[in-house]
């Protein structure tokens, strides 16, 4: 069976820390361009962060930018997302996704979500 298991969410105070989880199982990811994506409360899905395929090339949204941090561990066959200097507007559910490219149409496979709440 095709699944990712997502850990790591939860609630922080605004200026703090969390690192996402992405587990993979039923397929290995290091062949696989993969991101993360968000919706906060009345939004549409982001974008937010991705690593090509091939490994070596990544992407963020500019509203993320010099924050997060993406990674993936392929021994583990598990993906990260460092989230750091949080703010109430990262407020989200965050899923991490997997596909041939960083294009989301590309993305095949899919988390099921995990809730971030920056709040004090």
């Amino acid at each position: 069976q095709l699944q990712f298991v997502e850990s790591g969410g939860g609630l922080v105070q605004p200026g703090g820390s969390l690192r996402l989880s992405c587990a993979a199982s039923g397929f290995t990811l290091d062949t696989f361009a993969v991101g993360w994506y968000r919706q906060g409360p009345g939004e549409d899905r982001e974008g937010i962060a991705c690593i090509h395929e091939g490994g070596g090339r990544t992407n963020y949204a500019d509203r993320v930018k010099g924050r997060f941090t993406i990674s993936r561990d392929n021994a583990k066959n598990t993906m990260y997302l460092q989230m750091n200097s949080l703010k109430p507007t990262d407020t989200a559910s965050y899923v991490c996704a997997a596909g041939s490219s960083c294009h989301t149409l590309a993305m095949t496979y899919w988390g099921k979500g995990i809730l971030v709440t920056v709040s004090s």
